[in-house]
């Protein structure tokens, strides 16, 4: 079963953990995304929570992606419209890499367990080096 548009859009909360081995410490981030039409076929992934590093204060986190649905998958872009990467909603999905400057972005995604589903980025390069495991459920 490959999920679509209408499987995607509303409210998901999300749980994040961060194991950043770069700075020796572990983050977590409690909030959710809510995914609404954008008005050109696709959605838009606005994610807002309270992401906490090591010991020290929380503090508000926001971001904002663009989701367009396609034969091949869905490809995501940043709020300006530069890419970022593409994956098939389907099972366990390897999604495209993205190298940024000289570090280098992996992630794959969990749909096993819909309508929960997950997404694991591993980071790498010279400035970043960090596991990001991202638990979203319907919000």
């Amino acid at each position: 079963m490959t999920l679509g548009q209408e499987d995607f859009a509303g409210t998901w909360q999300i749980a994040r953990q961060i194991d950043d081995r770069h700075a020796c410490q572990r983050g977590t981030f409690a909030g959710h995304a809510v995914l609404t039409p954008d008005g050109a076929g696709g959605l838009r992934y606005h994610e807002t929570g309270v992401l906490r590093l090591g010991n020290g204060p929380g503090f508000r986190a926001e971001r904002v992606y663009l989701w367009t649905f396609g034969a091949d998958g869905i490809a995501v872009q940043f709020s300006d419209g530069r890419d970022f990467h593409a994956f098939t909603p389907q099972g366990m999905a390897a999604g495209t890499d993205h190298p940024c400057g000289s570090d280098y972005y992996r992630v794959t995604y969990d749909f096993t367990r819909w309508p929960a589903w997950q997404s694991v980025w591993i980071v790498t390069g010279p400035a970043k080096n960090y596991t990001m495991t991202s638990a979203y459920r319907r919000g």
